[in-house]
């Protein structure tokens, strides 16, 4: 009797022992598993990283740029003084085109102007810009100088308010001299 549960217990304790080595087999294959996709995943990110980082590097940037991107495109750069004011304007128009261009700001003497770069392949692009921001900028200028239908009525009321003040007399008397004038 003591050998048979002596074997039975050997027994025991071998399958025990193959079972927990099987189980520790599969945990290790499955973090191992595990650990290489991971690996691979954080690979992955770095290449897309990188990949999106040089996809982004070679999209060509259009409208406003700075002077170094526009002259790293490697197609010719042209410059013109734009003035002091109506930038605004121009960045629009430029922008409607779809020209590429640069600004940069200068303060000289006083003055503040402002340069623009441009690709030298957009020239036709550049002229239609050119001819709509002068239009623009002369439409502003006339605007500027007509003065306003407000102060044009201030004005009116002002000089009503003087005839009210002159006594009835004297205005009757004007009257009659115009008449007498024009016959």
């Amino acid at each position: 009797m003591n050998d048979e549960v002596a074997e039975r217990t050997a027994r025991l304790v071998i399958t025990t022992g193959k079972e927990l080595l099987r189980g520790l087999e599969r945990g290790l294959r499955a973090y191992a598993m595990q650990h290489s996709r991971n690996e691979s995943l954080r690979q992955m990110k770095r290449n897309g990283k990188l990949a999106a980082k040089a996809a982004k590097d070679n999209v060509r940037k259009k409208g406003k740029q700075t002077v170094k991107q526009l002259i790293g495109q490697n197609q010719g750069v042209s410059s013109m003084e734009v003035g002091d004011s109506g930038i605004r304007d121009f960045k629009r128009i430029a922008n409607k085109y779809g020209v590429d261009f640069a600004i940069i700001k200068n303060k000289d003497e006083g003055k503040v102007r402002y340069t623009t770069f441009f690709k030298a392949r957009d020239a036709d692009a550049i002229t239609q810009v050119l001819k709509e921001y002068t239009r623009v900028r002369t439409k502003k200028k006339e605007r500027a100088e007509k003065p306003s239908i407000l102060e044009k009525l201030k004005e009116l009321k002002a000089k009503l308010k003087e005839q009210d003040r002159e006594p009835k007399k004297k205005r009757v008397k004007k009257r009659i001299k115009k008449k007498e004038l024009s016959l």
